[in-house]
């Protein structure tokens, strides 16, 4: 056996070690939000690491936020628009990977290394532009104009990655479907991407965590009370002079369970995809 097999083990265990003590530390300020928004006011400032007690426990603030503004149609335009953009971000991400790693042509790489850029050059930088756009399109205040960059913002980050997977499908695997008749299509549906779930799980996870929690767009592109997100409806809660803590604590623990469950789902296959380079 050689040094390399013997030690493969040894580095997707400190790879798993690692990904569990990032995670305890990860959770632990969820921890403090949620325990915290159980209590009354003046625990929360007197003993904010202490779980709630029978003399501080209060649900004040979840009684405020299910009393003021329309937070189950903020939590649904959140989800909405982190669903569909996700879906959009690994099919265009998906295809675009397969095609820059499958087929050589004239300006391949110059090709890759453009869509790389938007992972340098935040689009954040653009917001004057896109904002004039989305308002020339009639697209203000609508879930479209959120989807659309999100999408945007996406993309690089989904070909980046998923074309380095995609570079290790075997070329006999593909080529065999060719010759038993299939199209691309069928190929890349097919064959390709059953074997770069991992990957997509990947993507799917760093693509929506940044578009669950992201205010910026939604205060610029989408203010509306229809349309507002569940991170924007949340500011409601803190004012200039007063902030009501016990509300945004309740609000953001809310909010965390929606991304917790998606979490979960893609749990499995994100280890496997961080995790895939350790065990070669």
């Amino acid at each position: 056996m050689s040094n390399r097999a013997r030690t493969s083990p040894i580095r997707a265990g400190l790879v798993h070690l690692a990904l569990i003590g990032y995670t305890l530390v990860a959770i632990f300020p969820v921890f403090l939000t949620i325990i915290n928004s159980f209590k009354d006011r003046n625990a929360i400032f007197r003993s904010p690491m202490q779980v709630p007690t029978p003399s501080t426990f209060s649900l004040v603030g979840y009684q405020t936020v299910l009393g003021q503004g329309d937070f189950a149609a903020y939590f649904q335009n959140s989800f909405i628009v982190t669903v569909v953009s996700i879906f959009f971000v690994l099919l265009f991400g998906a295809m675009a990977a397969f095609a820059l790693s499958e087929y050589k042509f004239k300006g391949n790489t110059l090709t890759g290394l453009y869509m790389a850029i938007g992972i340098m050059i935040p689009i954040r930088l653009g917001t004057v532009a896109i904002l004039q756009g989305m308002v020339a399109a009639g697209l203000v205040n609508t879930l479209t104009a959120l989807i659309l960059v999100y999408t945007a913002q996406g993309i690089p980050l989904a070909i980046f990655i998923l074309s380095e997977f995609m570079r290790t499908v075997s070329d006999d695997l593909k080529n065999a479907g060719r010759i038993d008749g299939l199209s691309e299509y069928s190929i890349f549906f097919r064959l390709v991407l059953p074997l770069v779930r991992p990957a997509m799980a990947t993507v799917a996870v760093f693509t929506m965590i940044p578009i669950w929690n992201d205010l910026w767009f939604p205060l610029i592109l989408a203010p509306s009370e229809a349309t507002k997100t569940v991170t924007l409806g949340s500011q409601i809660f803190i004012g200039q002079f007063v902030t009501n803590w016990n509300a945004v604590l309740a609000a953001l623990s809310l909010a965390i369970l929606p991304i917790l469950v998606l979490y979960v789902i893609f749990s499995r296959q994100l280890i496997r995809g961080i995790t895939s380079g350790a065990v070669k």
